[in-house]
């Protein structure tokens, strides 16, 4: 045990020398970001006159640009792409309303998300709503029924990026401390004030037919890519007493393995296990601590047509540790005595956000 304990440590050891950001490099990543990203909307609006065919292209690589703007969120949050907590409190902000996400709100539920990945009995908080089979085939009906509809991939990739962006964002969390109720409102009401002014200034048909499908395209593949980087075949989910950060993040978190164009527009999201090993290391350099680690590249690796699978994972199988659909329970569900006698390791169930 104290074996595998030191190899842990010497491998969150390992990556320490990424741990540090670049000015430059983060400048130059905000000008490569959020230059095209402005200058992208702008041809997308100025296509309307010659056609609607050139303007939904124009709005999907646009929204390319927003998940691009969401990895530079994404490391403001974890005080990663500038040294001064101040700045990165700043862009976070600013990037917050580019891309509809309550800075201050997102840092504390993403904080815990880390903290807490894969821990089965702290579950509820940053994550997926993710039942074993234990629970499912213990639940009353109402609560399989609600966690078909929300694990149906329609739904979740549907639906959810109006329910997650548009609804739940824009109101705080119960307890939360004034300044991030005060930021949620900055965020809120300036989102308001540059959809009004953009309204006012194209027409609001105009600004629909090329907002909408930004936000429902970068919605829709943000979602995804928080979906396929812990539900995957064979992830690691167990109890507190047996639970390990390290563990967690590189057996429980994917490397999604993206042609280099969408690696660069999704900002090296796809080093997602060295993102939850150290997530000090800013995005311009998860792919270097994963190649200068041999031990990260053994991390599940999934590409754009194995991650398809992902979309049948419904339930965690604590007895064979792995992810299983809702066909592969259908014999625990009828026959009750031998779901009583599967008796749940994990007590909670809690719906994640």
């Amino acid at each position: 045990m104290n074996t595998i304990h030191s190899k842990l440590a010497h491998l969150k050891k390992s990556v320490a020398p990424y741990e540090k950001n670049d000015t430059k490099s983060s400048i130059r990543q905000m000008i490569n970001t959020l230059g095209p990203l402005l200058l992208l909307w702008y041809a997308a609006y100025a296509s309307l006159s010659v056609s609607y065919w050139l303007t939904l292209p124009l709005a999907i690589i646009t929204s390319g640009f927003v998940i691009r703007t969401f990895i530079i969120f994404h490391d403001c949050c974890h005080q990663s792409f500038f040294k001064s907590r101040r700045a990165n409190d700043i862009l976070g902000t600013i990037t917050g309303i580019l891309t509809l996400v309550p800075y201050q709100q997102w840092k504390h539920s993403h904080s815990i998300h880390h903290a807490t990945s894969s821990n089965l009995d702290k579950r509820g908080t940053g994550d997926m709503w993710v039942l074993t089979v234990d629970e499912y085939a213990a639940a009353p009906l109402s609560k399989r029924i609600a966690y078909r509809i929300y694990r149906n991939p329609f739904v979740m990739l549907g639906l959810g990026p109006i329910f997650i962006f548009l609804i739940a964002y824009r109101f705080n969390r119960r307890g939360a401390r004034r300044k991030e109720r005060i930021n949620t409102y900055v965020i809120n009401v300036s989102i308001a004030a540059l959809y009004s002014l953009l309204c006012w200034a194209i027409g609001w048909q105009a600004f629909v037919l090329i907002q909408g499908p930004v936000f429902y395209v970068s919605g829709m593949l943000g979602i995804w890519l928080f979906y396929v980087q812990h539900q995957f075949e064979d992830s690691y989910f167990e109890n507190e007493d047996e639970w390990s950060y390290v563990k967690a993040a590189v057996e429980g978190s994917s490397y999604y393995k993206l042609p280099k164009a969408l690696q660069w527009i999704t900002g090296n999201i796809g080093f997602h296990h060295v993102h939850h090993l150290s997530p000090k290391v800013p995005n311009y350099y998860l792919e270097k601590a994963h190649e200068a680690t041999p031990p990260l590249q053994m991390a599940t690796t999934i590409t754009l047509i194995t991650s398809l699978k992902s979309l049948r994972f419904r339930l965690w199988d604590e007895q064979n540790k792995t992810f299983v659909g809702f066909k592969d329970v259908k014999h625990v569900l009828r026959k009750p005595n031998r779901a009583a006698d599967r008796i749940p390791r994990s007590t909670q169930s809690i719906q994640g956000k």
